[in-house]
């Protein structure tokens, strides 16, 4: 055995045997299930490391959908990272812990749904942390089954995607009329088997194409598509062979039920169940991507300062060991873009570049940075020729090797748009 049975469990063990002969039996039995665990507890391990930089939490869940709900029967260390809970403190529990008042009901029926229907859900809305704090949680749910193809677990794929959601918020005027476009551009995806039949697809992709998922399933892949993409569809998924998939979008012109094109750019993915292969396609929609371009040039004369302009800089904030904090480091490009000496900012603080409007929130996102949580703001920062540029800064703790400490926080601030003072 590669490793030893602890001491007291080998007492116990003696305490149960009537002889010699039944100790050494009933230690070779537990010294072999001791060993299937190990072994077990290792392949676990490989797994957690192959996948933890895909998504930042996995949970697994009972099938039981009925009140109180499924029940959490794992997590990995994501998980916790994520959400502040423990292993021991939800095992037992349902997700529904994380819930709370801005939680998407609509979103949670639609999941539950998704289930009963024994089918995969994408989606995210708000969820909330062992302290209280919102985070956005994206799901991707898929069932687990066994060797009879009956599903008895499901599994969470978990992603906090705030940081994207508010710089959506700050960059995107909200008084634009967007609501038919971002409705839209929701996540869109088919599952297609090794010849590439349509297993399923997901409410944005029938909706797109104007088809119904029995229409769907009478179709090949390619049959969607315009001739000129068709042969490249076939060699991908009329003989499905995963080392031929390359690590890149593939764009494709799909016809419409109702005649009209669309552009669409995929990505791949696959993965095994039951010795079943499962193509996974996401797509992202070129076609409505460059509609949201054109209407904001006609919607906002400035859209090259917000999405054309890639200027940024860096700046860097150290805690003493008095307990004030002051900016140590200044990217080369604060001075190109504000035409400001660094100095103004180095070993003082932000109050001498940035406008006096801007500077409370400017400091408490820099005092919660420093208590751990990350945030951005949109503010405006002095320039020498005595205007001021709008940007929207980003304020992230750098922790330190304990991964407790917060050390210094890193700033990155990206040009908004340039506005008269």
């Amino acid at each position: 055995m590669d490793q030893k049975l602890d001491p007291e469990v080998i007492e116990q063990i003696k305490k149960c045997c009537k002889d010699e002969a039944s100790f050494s039996k009933l230690e070779e039995l537990f010294g072999e299930l001791f060993q299937r665990y190990q072994n077990t507890k290792k392949q676990l391990s490989l797994v957690e490391q192959a996948i933890k930089h895909d998504y930042d939490s996995i949970l697994i869940t009972d099938l039981d959908l009925e009140k109180p709900g499924p029940k959490i029967v794992y997590v990995n260390e994501g998980f916790t990272r994520m959400t502040g809970y423990t292993k021991e403190e939800v095992l037992g529990k349902t997700p529904r812990i994380l819930q709370g008042e801005k939680t998407d009901r609509h979103v949670l029926d639609r999941l539950k749904e998704r289930l009963i229907e024994g089918q995969a859900f994408f989606g995210h809305t708000v969820n909330y942390r062992k302290d209280g704090s919102e985070f956005i949680n994206q799901w991707d749910i898929h069932p687990l089954t066994n060797s009879k193809g009956e599903i008895t677990h499901w599994v969470s794929y978990q992603r906090d995607i705030t940081d994207r959601k508010e710089s959506s918020k700050l960059i995107f005027d909200a008084n634009l009329d967007f609501d038919n476009l971002v409705e839209e551009s929701k996540k869109t995806f088919i599952d297609l088997d090794v010849q590439g039949n349509i297993i399923s697809s997901n409410n944005s992709f029938k909706s797109l194409l104007g088809y119904d998922a029995d229409e769907l399933k009478t179709v090949k892949i390619w049959d969607l598509v315009v001739d000129e993409d068709q042969d490249e569809m076939k060699s991908l998924f009329g003989d499905f062979d995963a080392k031929q998939i390359e690590d890149k979008e593939y764009p494709w012109e799909f016809i419409q039920k109702d005649g009209e094109t669309v552009k669409l750019e995929g990505t791949i993915n696959y993965f095994v169940s039951n010795d079943e292969t499962v193509i996974r396609v996401h797509f992202d929609n070129i076609s409505l991507r460059n509609r949201i371009i054109e209407t904001l040039k006609k919607k906002k004369s400035s859209l090259e300062n917000i999405v054309g302009k890639k200027d940024e800089f860096t700046l860097r904030f150290v805690a003493g060991s008095d307990g004030k904090t002051g900016c140590k480091f200044v990217s080369e490009n604060f001075t190109n873009i504000t035409g400001l000496n660094p100095e103004l900012i180095l070993d003082d603080g932000i109050e001498n570049v940035i406008h006096a409007d801007d500077l409370e929130e400017a400091e408490k996102a820099l005092e919660k940075a420093f208590n751990g949580t990350s945030s951005s703001i949109s503010c405006k920062y002095k320039t020498s020729d005595d205007n001021y540029v709008s940007v929207i800064q980003s304020f992230k703790p750098d922790f330190g090797k304990d991964k407790e400490t917060v050390e210094s926080v890193k700033s990155v601030a990206m040009i908004e748009l340039e506005v008269e003072k």
